[in-house]
């Protein structure tokens, strides 16, 4: 780059020392700029010590979990810090993962980046790349793919194919997801920061099992649940717990209460114990899961009544939660403001306003009555009409 100097004094031309001074300023000035600007070209930001994984390059990892993600991060910044062994899991499929997405980055947000418990995502359907790649991205622990075999989605052999397909058709209008063999709903937004770990707040409490909405369930999606669990007390009153929640679920008759599945804490050692095996094999062998639609969270909510100490289960009261179109938010001004919640309790005004709690189908009082003990001035009693 050149600059160039030009005097005129009157009508006389430049001189030639004015020339010469031009001309030498300007070879100087060129001579700094091209080895300046030629320095600072050449410096670039050093190379990342990881590089990208690249699913096409030899002797890749399989992904079927994130160590894939060792080339982009060291092991040690997805080793788990939570002292519990639990973990998430999410029944979800290819084509949900921005609902996937979004419920991952509200419960990190919240709750796992503080503790880095690993995430299992269940399918009917190999994961694609995509699909594992976001995912891990998105978790802060390990994140591991498990494909559901066959035989365990699709309906059993004792099921008549022919009775089936009548009644997911002529479920189609009345039984909201009653036209479809399966669905799911991964959506989910946590309302306020946790503030502790309730996996280890349930071991050391002696809890099996937490949860935070309780609501009726549709009626229609399980007309023959109940008539199939009185069958099944009957035949093994021995199961039965001394200290059971019962009366959660009954007034004169069963009340449609359950615990709303889309949060829950389970201890898989009470789901895998032979009570709740024998418990659900009697419930499946009747086909009630395939010509109805009982759903996991009516028959989850019934074992536990049933089989479970009731003192054994817990109500988390302080954890905010969205789950369309219900959410349960603190009462508490207190607890709003410590754990940053972004809900509002007892209004109703918009999505993140409408609390199930005091909604006329929610179930929280007669938990609180019949479960845990509680006693409020205004007791609801709900009794199907």
């Amino acid at each position: 780059m050149r600059f160039w100097f030009a005097f005129r004094d009157s009508d006389r031309s430049p001189t030639m020392t004015s020339y010469s001074i031009a001309f030498i300023s300007g070879v100087i000035l060129s001579i700094y700029y091209y080895f300046v600007l030629n320095y600072f070209s050449e410096l670039k930001f050093s190379e990342p010590p990881y590089q990208r994984y690249n699913p096409l390059a030899k002797d890749q990892p399989k992904l079927a979990s994130n160590q894939y993600l060792d080339k982009i991060y060291p092991p040690e910044n997805r080793k788990q810090i939570g002292k519990e062994n639990a973990t998430m899991v999410m029944l979800v499929r290819n084509i949900e993962l921005e609902g996937a997405l979004e419920s991952m980055r509200s419960l990190e947000d919240r709750f796992n980046r503080d503790y880095k418990y690993p995430w299992v995502f269940l399918n009917d359907e190999p994961f694609t790349e995509e699909f594992m790649e976001k995912t891990t991205l998105m978790a802060s622990g390990e994140t591991f793919y498990e494909l559901i075999p066959v035989e365990d989605w699709q309906p059993p052999i004792f099921i008549n194919e022919t009775k089936l397909q009548e009644n997911l058709d002529n479920s189609k209008t009345n039984v909201i997801y009653g036209g479809v063999r399966s669905y799911l709903e991964p959506n989910v937004e946590y309302m306020c920061d946790f503030q502790y770990d309730p996996f280890e707040f349930l071991r050391i409490n002696n809890k099996i099992y937490g949860f935070i909405i309780a609501i009726t369930e549709y009626e229609n999606t399980i007309p023959n649940l109940w008539p199939t669990v009185e069958s099944f007390m009957k035949k093994h009153p021995e199961l039965l717990h001394p200290n059971n929640a019962i009366e959660f679920l009954t007034t004169t008759d069963y009340n449609l209460c359950h615990f709303w599945s889309n949060f829950e804490i389970g201890n898989l050692n009470f789901f895998r114990n032979e009570s709740y095996e024998t418990f659900f094999q009697y419930l499946d062998h009747t086909g009630g899961f395939y010509y109805e639609r009982w759903g996991d969270a009516p028959v989850h909510t019934i074992g536990l009544s049933l089989l479970a100490d009731k003192d054994s289960i817990h109500h988390f009261e302080d954890i905010g939660y969205y789950h369309a179109p219900y959410l349960a938010c603190p009462s508490a001004d207190d607890v709003l403001a410590s754990k940053r919640c972004v809900c509002v309790s007892r209004q109703s005004e918009d999505k993140i306003n409408r609390t199930i709690d005091t909604n006329i189908y929610s179930c929280l009082p007669r938990w609180w009555k019949y479960g845990s003990g509680k006693r409020f001035l205004n007791q609801i009693d709900y009794k199907r009409d």
